[in-house]
């Protein structure tokens, strides 16, 4: 894939429509559900995963435009949830080798959650 103005501009329009429908789930569902579980953000999570592995295995299957992938996975799957790579890479992964789709898994759930947390207390900090 190269990365030419279209490649840009396909993937800036597919973000752009990713994150007003990720806003727009995760309103409705914080408006009519409980706030106790984010059952928003688990829905475009399990969403986008499920979407990006329909999309990899018609890309595998079909020629399909390198902006349209772009603009489809990149641009809005990627605004919609960045679960979605997460989530295809390791499955790719775990076709590969168990241990390496299951160290991936493992190190990014644990990472980005001792990651965040970090940066929440760390800023917590120095803001007391």
């Amino acid at each position: 894939m190269s990365l030419s103005w279209q490649t840009i501009l396909a993937i800036g329009t597919g973000g752009f429509l990713g994150a007003i429908a990720r806003a727009y789930v995760v309103h409705m569902s914080n408006k009519h559900l409980s706030y106790e579980f984010p059952i928003g953000i688990l829905f475009v999570n399990i969403l986008g995963s499920f979407l990006i592995g329909i999309l990899f295995a018609i890309f595998t299957h079909y020629s399909v435009n390198d902006s349209l992938k772009s603009f489809l996975t990149t641009g809005f799957l990627g605004a919609l949830t960045t679960y979605s790579t997460f989530a295809i890479e390791s499955f790719f992964l775990l076709e590969r080798s168990f241990f390496l789709g299951i160290s991936n898994m493992v190190l990014n759930l644990l990472g980005t959650v001792l990651a965040a947390g970090s940066g929440y207390k760390i800023l917590h900090f120095f803001i007391k």
